[in-house]
């Protein structure tokens, strides 16, 4: 298969790790303890973490972007995020409202990029830099609330919901940024019906 290459591969890993990641959580594992079981769930999230920034490095490195892997990068990310905060939500570790603030941007902004690009303006709802903050914050965040614990002298438990608060902030952030942008084109495309 010609489109198969490093940076497919890595993302294929990362939507593989996925179901490992939520079997941490829901398979009965005897003889694992919660805490091991929290900080497998963690370098799964982390690996995970690595694959999506390495992919895009690779991709345009050696110039081995492709529209597929355009398309099943960002799905990738969406999927992982998604299940850790459903696991983070069922753990009592994360508020409904922060998911569903994530959760439904994420969904927004997907579906908002897809219509943009059928009318031929996708690049107006391009990621910015407010997306990649908001993408590192709750990167960090995650893994902090899946160990949910003090390691070396440092209360993971605040770092992580300060981080997630944040995130949170920064996407609602975004998500105003990418819908002003994406403003005149769909105000521009109702009157183009009437």
């Amino acid at each position: 298969m010609k489109s198969m290459n490093l940076p497919i591969i890595l993302t294929w890993l990362r939507i593989a790790i996925i179901p490992l990641f939520i079997g941490l959580y829901y398979l009965p594992l005897d003889g694992v303890s919660v805490i091991v079981r929290d900080w497998l769930g963690a370098i799964a999230f982390v690996v995970a973490a690595i694959t999506d920034w390495l992919d895009g490095y690779l991709a345009r490195r050696w110039n081995q972007t492709s529209a597929f892997g355009a398309f099943l990068d960002p799905v990738a990310d969406k999927l992982m995020v998604c299940a850790a905060l459903l696991i983070l939500l069922d753990l009592g570790r994360v508020e409904s409202y922060i998911a569903l603030i994530i959760i439904g941007r994420e969904l927004t902004i997907s579906a908002l990029r897809e219509w943009m690009a059928s009318v031929g303006a996708r690049n107006s709802v391009a990621v910015n830099w407010l997306g990649k903050f908001k993408t590192a914050a709750q990167m960090a965040a995650i893994p902090c609330l899946m160990i949910y614990q003090t390691v070396l002298g440092v209360n993971l438990i605040i770092v992580g919901n300060v981080l997630i608060l944040i995130a949170a902030f920064l996407t609602l952030w975004s998500m105003t940024y990418y819908l002003s942008k994406a403003w005149p084109t769909l105000k521009n495309a109702d009157k183009n019906k009437m």
